[in-house]
């Protein structure tokens, strides 16, 4: 009996020890359902580490945040609790069903997936308006708006969009990426390339704002009607402000992703009047100038000459075909060879393009390049206008002579030798004769400055002799001399922390760096000695108030963080701010 009791607790055992051991790997969902304004949260838990992670697609959904990592190892009355999970932030792109996918990882040389998870996306949900809700504060107060320069245009006309990213006051930005950029498909566009994302100060609704310009286009429609300017779509990684506050009484703001999307736009594009159109219009808009010049106009037979035709100005410079020239038959003229000299702002393009034709005579004689015309529509005047081009006689100098007697051609080479005739002026350019003058010569002795320079070392000496007795006594004070060079260090890295501001991670090593120094100056302590416990014991010896000491040692942790996070650089002269405003506070307390 007490041997079959024996094997059932050992299978008892067994079982257990079997059932804790067991790997589990699954995925789990913050909601099945949600709108398409709202964000969903997937995490992928697992309860043994594992190698060769790997994710679902995600079809149907923008990532905008994650892969997260957080691991969590425990031990419970003896027993180990360990726990992994990679978690992922998605935005809807759009309404509809969708299935998350199977994740797999590999633990202990085996593979094991998730189970797929089916959500619903459906159309947007109105958000409680909960005013501690941090994502209902972000929303409140991010607006993104399309700026168009013109609803309005002709065919052909450019139109300048600017993406305007509205902030409150009270939102500080991390981060802005694109999540979908409009597609421009009625449109030529070109983008204007902004050098880095700056934070300027506007007004929204008749309301303070800070603005970020996220995107300039110009646009020159190709069709009439009405055209969609289409959405842009931002993720943008912002700190709102929550109801508690630091030492210095600043409310402590908490990180978050949001969703930014412009409204949809729509542009009445008009045609172009038929009325006065002129029959070899190509369809150029705007204000130009047109000309046609030659690289010469004399020349020998078998020689070459370039022939440009060009238009310049401001308008649709690329989007239109220039006249062609009409010449003799007895010219010889190849394909033209197009060229632009283009520049595109927010004005539209604006520049020149030419064709250049290559052209060789081969016969002696006068020949026209005749006159050509360039039509175009007028935007201020709203009207048709040409430009005519001069007519250009090219004179071949000498070559075969084209001649015709009947039906008989006769080409006769006149070639005329010419003896050369010296002139006797031809080395008029070498001078012969000179008008030299001679340089009075300034003696140096015994001159002011002679005196001055034989006076100046006696004259030195007692200055010499205190700034000596000077350097001994700095020199005598050791300790003097260790705060001294660790203030001079102090303001060093302060100063040159302030140099660096907008580019984070300088900025930090250099903040890190002055506060670091200013300690050693004023506790007198080392490098080795700098930990937090330490700081935080000395400076309370020293009567430093317990909040000043908190906010010391929060902008140091900022410092090591900031490094790894977006940070703005209103947020980087925020945390020199408080930098210098802290050091004043110590040295105020500081017994």
């Amino acid at each position: 009996m007490n041997s079959i009791k024996n094997i059932l607790i050992l299978l008892l055992l067994l079982v257990t020890s079997f059932t804790f051991s067991q790997v589990t790997f699954e995925a789990k969902v913050s909601k099945k359902t949600l709108g398409i304004n709202e964000r969903l949260r997937v995490d992928f838990e697992m309860n043994q580490d594992g190698d060769n992670f790997n994710p679902p697609g995600f079809s149907g959904f923008t990532i905008v945040g994650g892969p997260n990592q957080s691991v969590s190892n425990s031990w419970i009355n003896g027993k180990r609790t360990y726990k992994k999970i990679y978690s992922y932030v998605l935005a809807p792109k759009k309404r509809g069903d969708f299935t998350i996918g199977q994740a797999s990882i590999t633990i202990d040389d085996e593979t094991f997936k998730t189970i797929p998870i089916d959500i619903t996306v459906t159309a947007a949900v109105e958000k409680p308006k909960d005013p501690n809700d941090p994502n209902y504060i972000a929303s409140e107060n991010i607006h993104l708006v399309a700026e168009i320069s013109k609803t309005s245009p002709y065919l052909n006309e450019a139109i300048t969009v600017i993406y305007k990213l509205y902030l409150a006051p009270s939102i500080n930005p991390y981060d802005v990426n694109v999540l979908d950029n409009p597609q421009f498909n009625d449109f030529w566009n070109q983008e204007i390339k902004l050098k880095e994302l700056k934070m300027e100060k506007g007004s929204y609704n008749g309301e303070d704002y800070n603005y970020i310009v996220c995107k300039k286009l110009v646009l020159y429609p190709q069709k009439t009607g009405k055209l969609d300017i289409e959405p842009l779509s931002l993720n943008v990684v912002v700190s709102v402000p929550t109801n508690r506050r630091d030492i210095f009484g600043s409310r402590i703001m908490t990180r978050l992703n949001t969703t930014a999307v412009s409204s949809k736009r729509i542009i009445d594009v008009k045609a172009l009047p038929e009325a006065g159109k002129p029959v070899d219009f190509t369809g150029a808009v705007g204000d130009f100038s047109f000309k046609v010049t030659t690289s010469k106009t004399q020349l020998d037979a078998t020689e070459s000459l370039q022939a440009k035709v060009e238009v310049s100005g401001k308008g649709n410079l690329k989007l239109f075909n220039l006249p062609k020239i009409s010449l003799p038959s007895s010219l010889e003229v190849y394909e033209p060879e197009h060229s632009e000299s283009v520049r595109t702002n927010l004005e539209g393009m604006q520049g020149s393009i030419s064709d250049n034709y290559t052209i060789v005579p081969q016969y002696k004689g006068k020949y026209p390049i005749p006159s050509i015309s360039f039509s175009y529509f007028d935007l201020e005047t709203e009207s048709y206008k040409r430009l005519s081009s001069e007519e250009i006689i090219i004179d071949v100098l000498d070559g075969p002579i084209n001649s015709s007697n009947g039906n008989n051609n006769v080409v006769s080479d006149n070639n005329i030798k010419q003896r050369i005739v010296l002139n006797n002026d031809q080395f008029k350019f070498i001078k012969t004769k000179t008008s030299f003058t001679a340089i009075s010569t300034a003696h140096f002795f015994k001159t002011k400055l002679f005196w001055l320079l034989v006076l100046l070392p006696f004259l030195a000496i007692p200055l010499a002799m205190v700034i000596r007795k000077k350097k001994k006594d700095m020199a005598a004070d050791v300790f003097g001399n260790r705060i001294r060079q660790a203030d001079k260090l102090a303001r060093k890295y302060l100063g040159k922390a302030k140099r660096e501001l907008g580019k984070k991670e300088a900025f930090y090593i250099a903040l890190e760096k002055a506060l670091h120094n200013y300690l050693k100056a004023k506790l007198h302590i080392e490098t080795s000695e700098l930990s937090k416990d330490r700081i935080k014991a000395l400076l309370k010896d020293k009567g430093v108030d317990a909040e000043v000491i908190t906010g010391f040692n929060t902008i140091l942790e900022s410092c090591e963080l900031a490094r790894y996070t977006p940070i703005t650089t209103v947020t980087m002269q925020d945390d020199y701010n408080k930098a210098a405003k802290t050091i004043t506070l110590i040295d105020k307390q500081a017994r």
